[in-house]
C-alpha cells in the first residue's frame, strides 16, 4: 500500500495560542527562552522587565480614580547611539509559520532614534521581516533582512507619537505579509523571492530607541519539521512499529543528527556511527536486539546520492532474518524516499 504523504502534510493542524506574561518575571530580568542579539554594529541590547504605567483595562468609575496602571512591559533600555545599531531579542522557544501577532509598544526617548519593531520568521540575526515605527521619522515600514542587508522599504509615512501605546498587528500566510498599526492596516505585501515561510519572532528596536512592549499574543498553527511530518503519516499507516528516526548529516559535529522521531523529545540527539556510514556508503544496516529488529536505510536525493538515513524498529518474530526484516522496513522507507527530493524536503 502507497501512502500519499503530501495530502498527509496538507491536513489542517488545529491553531495555538501563546501569550507572553511577563508579569511571571521578576522586574529587571530577561524573560526565559528568549535571547538577546544584534544585528549591524555594536553590542545586543540590553533587554528587561519593567513595570510601567499603562492605561486601566476598565474606565474610571470616578474622576478620582487613577488614570493608569501598573503593568509589566519587556523594555529595550539601552541607550547605544550606534547607526547601524539593531538590538533583537529573539524567543527561542518555538518556530512559527502561518500566524497571527498582536502586541502593544511604546517609543518612550531616544535622541538618534525612537523605534520599535516585530522581527519574524528569524532565522538568525542576519536573516528575517521586520516591520517598526518611527516615531521621528513618522514612517511605519517593512523590510527584507537577507545576509545582513536590508532590502527595499514598504510602508507610510504618518505620525506616530512618542510616550503613547500603540497597536501592532503582523499577520503571515504563506507569503504574503500584512502589517496593522492602531487598527488600521497600512502594508500587505507578497516575498515572491526567496520567501521566509517560517522562523522566530523577536522584538527589534534601532540604536539609542527605549521602547516598550506589552500584551504580546500570537495565534498560529504550530510548525512541523517537514520530516517529522513525514513520520507521522507513515504511523497512521503503520502504527505497530517501535521506532522511526530520520537523521541527516551534522556539520557541526560531523556526525548525524536526529530530525524525526515517533518521540519528538529525542529531536536533536546525535546519531551513532551507524547512521554516519549508511549515509556515507548508502548501505543497509541490520542489527538485532532482544525482540526487536532494526533496519538503516538510505534516503537519496534526486541524483541518487545518500542525505540521511532512515531506522526503522520493528518487533522481531521466531524465524526472523535480515532478508525478511529488509523486506518489511523497505516499502515504510520508499514511502518517505517518494516525498524526498532534496535535504530541503527534510529541512526543520
Amino acid at each position: 500500500m502507497r501512502i500519499c504523504l503530501f495530502l498527509l502534510l496538507a491536513l489542517p493542524v488545529a491553531a495555538a495560542e501563546k501569550t507572553f506574561d511577563f508579569g511571571l518575571v521578576h522586574e529587571g530580568q530577561l524573560p526565559p527562552d528568549f535571547r538577546s542579539t544584534v544585528t549591524g554594529q555594536g553590542k545586543p541590547g540590553h533587554w528587561q522587565v519593567l513595570w510601567a504605567d499603562v492605561p486601566p483595562l476598565l474606565p474610571p468609575l470616578s474622576p478620582q480614580a487613577p488614570s493608569v496602571a501598573k503593568q509589566p512591559v519587556l523594555a529595550q533600555v539601552a541607550e547605544d547611539k550606534t547607526d547601524e545599531h539593531f538590538p533583537l531579542l529573539i524567543y527561542e522557544g518555538e518556530t512559527f509559520g502561518d500566524f497571527t501577532l498582536t502586541a502593544k509598544f511604546k517609543l518612550v526617548r531616544g535622541e538618534i532614534e525612537r523605534m520599535a519593531g516585530i522581527a519574524f520568521r528569524v532565522q538568525n540575526e542576519s536573516n528575517y521581516y521586520v516591520v517598526r515605527a518611527s516615531g521621528i521619522g513618522n514612517t511605519f515600514r517593512f523590510y527584507k533582512v537577507l545576509n545582513g542587508e536590508r532590502g527595499p522599504l514598504v510602508g507610510q509615512e504618518l505620525s506616530i507619537r512618542s510616550g503613547e501605546w500603540h497597536d501592532l498587528t503582523v499577520e503571515c500566510k504563506g507569503s504574503d505579509i500584512r502589517c496593522s498599526l492602531d487598527g488600521k492596516e497600512l502594508i500587505s505585501v507578497t516575498d515572491k523571492a526567496n520567501a521566509l515561510t517560517s522562523g522566530k519572532i523577536g522584538f527589534w528596536t534601532k540604536s539609542d530607541s527605549v521602547s516598550y512592549f506589552r500584551d504580546v499574543k500570537i495565534v498560529y498553527h504550530p510548525f512541523i519539521p517537514p520530516a517529522q511530518a513525514l513520520v507521522h503519516g507513515v504511523l497512521k499507516h503503520y502504527p505497530r512499529l517501535v521506532g522511526l528516526k530520520i537523521y541527516v548529516p551534522d556539520k557541526e559535529t560531523r556526525g548525524t543528527r536526529l530530525v524525526a522521531s515517533i518521540d519528538p523529545k529525542e529531536l536533536g540527539q546525535a546519531g551513532a556511527k551507524t547512521e554516519q556510514e549508511v549515509i556515507a556508503t548508502g548501505e543497509t544496516y541490520y542489527g538485532k536486539e532482544k525482540d526487536v529488529v532494526s533496519v538503516i536505510m538510505p534516503l537519496r536525493d534526486r541524483n541518487g546520492d545518500a542525505i540521511a538515513a532512515v531506522r526503522v524498529a520493528m518487533k522481531s518474530f521466531p524465524g526472523q532474518t535480515e532478508a525478511n526484516a529488509i523486506v518489511r522496513a523497505s516499502p515504510i522507507v520508499q514511502d518517505i524516499q517518494a516525498n524526498v527530493k532534496s535535504p530541503e524536503d527534510l529541512a526543520e
